[in-house]
Formats: structure tokens, C-alpha cells, sequence
């Protein structure tokens, strides 16, 4: 296939994954990781490109579910605090994934079966305790800075399972959650002496053309049910990729 049009392909390929995952507050990270690999991108250029791709549709997912005033900064920051330290930690750390790829992947997958159940959204959230948040924010994010993700993938579960969270808020949540730990897991890359590959700019356009469609139909436009059925779309992706590369 001609380079300019293996190119289009991709910037297709992550454009869609953008859309998505923006649907539901995610940014996209380990969807953007599957279509790269199917275009034969270097692993050691895959996870820089993923984070800087996390950092500009977290930033409009973000932006899109505030503006709708669906963002809990009371449940946000208790995760938060822990979990970006974490995710530096994380992205300067380069161990063997096997493992982990698979023991993530069966959580994931678990998980999308779990939202696929019928379900109504709860009437109240439960407040989770500080110190419990603190500990589940520092073990996603170390996650998170492992796998080159934002951690959004393993936050939203763990909110809506636990009650902690509705549907929504948890993506509004998840969203900043993700830009956080994006822009600290490439801070620890660039720490460790990691670049960003060119490449990545015409994917930005693509991500950020996807991601502003998919935000603004997640945080105005779908109702609840049609959210969860996207994330556990989302989850099973995710699941598929870890588990079958």
C-alpha cells in the first residue's frame, strides 16, 4: 500500500477509535495502541504517540462534559492526587507487559460483559472514603503509565460498579482523569529520555476531528443506556487488544 494512503487509512482508523471513546469520556489510548500495531508502527513509537493523541481528545472530552456540567470535583481529586505521581512513576518504567496485557485484558472484558446487563441508572452515588480513592488512584496510575493509557479505562468501571458515580459524571470524571495522567505518563517518558515521532501530527487532526463528534453526542446528546452500551463496546476493544497482541 502507498505510504500517503496507508496514511489516510490510519488517521480513518484513529479518527474513529477518537470518536468512540470520546462518546463515553475516554480518550482513546488503547484503541489508537490496536490500530497502530495493525499499521506496523514501531512499539517504542507507539506509546509516546498514543499519550500525545490521550492528551488533545481528553482535553476536548473534558472541556465538552464540564460545559454540561456533569464534572464532580469532590469525587475527581482523591484519585487524581495519587494517581498522577503514579503514572510519572509509570511511564518511566519499561517492563516486560505480557502479563499484565492479559490479566488487564480478562478485568476489561469482564467488565464490558458486566455494562451489557440491563441496568438503571442509580438514583444516588455513594461517596467513596478518601483513603480507599487515594489507594484505587495510585494503582490505576501506575496502570495507566505502564500501558501508555490514561487510566479512564479502568477508572469508569470501578465508579459505576462501586455506585460511587452516575453514568455521566463518571465519564466527565474519567475524562479529566485521563488528561492528567496522559500529560504526567509523557513527562515521565520524556524524563526518560523519550520522544514524540512526527508522524503523529497528521493523527492529531484526525483524533481531534473525531473526538470534539464524539464528546459533544456523549455529554449533550445520548441518553445513559446508549453510554453504557459504547463503553462496554469501548472495554471489549480494549480487552480484545490486550488479549490477542
Amino acid at each position: 500500500m502507498p505510504l500517503h494512503e496507508s496514511l489516510w487509512w490510519l488517521c480513518l482508523g484513529v479518527a474513529l477509535v477518537a470518536w468512540l471513546y470520546a462518546s463515553v469520556g475516554h480518550a482513546g489510548a488503547s484503541g489508537y495502541i490496536a490500530v497502530m500495531s495493525l499499521f506496523g508502527i514501531a512499539a517504542t513509537e507507539i506509546k509516546p504517540m498514543a499519550l500525545v493523541l490521550n492528551v488533545l481528545v481528553a482535553s476536548v472530552a473534558s472541556i465538552q462534559f464540564y460545559r454540561a456540567g456533569h464534572f464532580s470535583w469532590k469525587l475527581f481529586w482523591p484519585f487524581a492526587l495519587t494517581a498522577a505521581p503514579m503514572a510519572f512513576l509509570g511511564g518511566r518504567l519499561n517492563l516486560p507487559s505480557q502479563f499484565l496485557q492479559t490479566l488487564l485484558g480478562l478485568v476489561l472484558g469482564s467488565s464490558a460483559l458486566w455494562f451489557l446487563r440491563p441496568a438503571t441508572e442509580i438514583e444516588t452515588a455513594k461517596t467513596p472514603s478518601t483513603s480507599v480513592a487515594l489507594l484505587v488512584g495510585a494503582a490505576i496510575g501506575l496502570l495507566a503509565g505502564l500501558t501508555g493509557t490514561g487510566g479512564g479505562i479502568y477508572l469508569t468501571p470501578v465508579l459505576l460498579m462501586m455506585h460511587w458515580s452516575k453514568t455521566k459524571t463518571a465519564s466527565a470524571v474519567s475524562a479529566v482523569f485521563i488528561l492528567l495522567n496522559s500529560i504526567s505518563g509523557l513527562a515521565g517518558l520524556w524524563s526518560g529520555g523519550g520522544g514524540i515521532p512526527f508522524r503523529v501530527w497528521p493523527l492529531l487532526i484526525a483524533v481531534f476531528l473525531g473526538g470534539s463528534i464524539g464528546a459533544t453526542l456523549g455529554s449533550y446528546r445520548l441518553p445513559v443506556r446508549t453510554v453504557r452500551f459504547l463503553l462496554a463496546v469501548v472495554l471489549l476493544v480494549a480487552a480484545t487488544k490486550l488479549l490477542f497482541t
